[in-house]
């Protein structure tokens, strides 16, 4: 291993790891939901599960495609195309309206899992070319200072994780409250 590779290892295996717990867990927070509870809402204003999980998966994909400068898997993988949202393909759900949320209607837990894991593997492949330049480039210039590789990954470490939080706090609320939508 050159010096350059020994020098960023330890960084590639704290996000690797992070961003294995989000895929990890996931599919386990999914299971066995019925279509009722994946869209069910505490409130009209509050995101369901099944939102939340394309959300995540749709922030990685479009963060990690840009810090690899690579395509996302969102149109290389056909998942725009078996998703058929009534959003824009480029959407990924930042800033959409509680009206634009309530409008996913997506309840195939194969195909919410799916395409995450199809993202995970993108991500590893991008934290795996890492170098230590790469994580001071600049990927975002619409920022003020602009985003640098290395704050866009702990950004996308930090919402994953946090809406990780939300789909298992939702699925609580069900289990407790609302049985029939288990």
């Amino acid at each position: 291993m050159n010096r350059d590779a020994a020098q960023i290892q330890p960084t590639r295996e704290i996000l690797l790891d992070a961003f294995s717990r989000v895929a990890e867990e996931l599919p386990d927070l999914l299971a066995g939901l019925t279509p009722e509870g994946l869209l069910w809402q505490p409130d009209p204003q509050a995101n369901s599960i099944a939102w939340l999980s394309w959300h995540l998966s749709r922030v990685a994909d479009d963060h990690l495609a840009g810090v690899g400068d690579v395509e996302q898997v969102w149109r290389t993988g056909g998942w725009s195309a078996r998703f058929a949202l009534p959003y824009d393909e480029a959407d990924i759900g930042y800033g959409q309206s509680a009206a634009d949320a309530s409008r996913f209607a997506v309840t195939d837990v194969d195909l919410l899992t799916g395409y995450h894991a199809d993202v995970h593997r993108l991500t590893t492949e991008v934290v795996n070319r890492l170098g230590p330049a790469d994580l001071q480039r600049i990927v975002d210039r619409r920022w003020n200072p602009p985003v640098t590789a290395a704050v866009r990954l702990v950004s996308v470490v930090n919402d994953t994780t946090q809406h990780l939080g939300q789909i298992a706090y939702l699925r609580g609320m069900l289990e407790r409250g609302a049985a029939t939508h288990r």
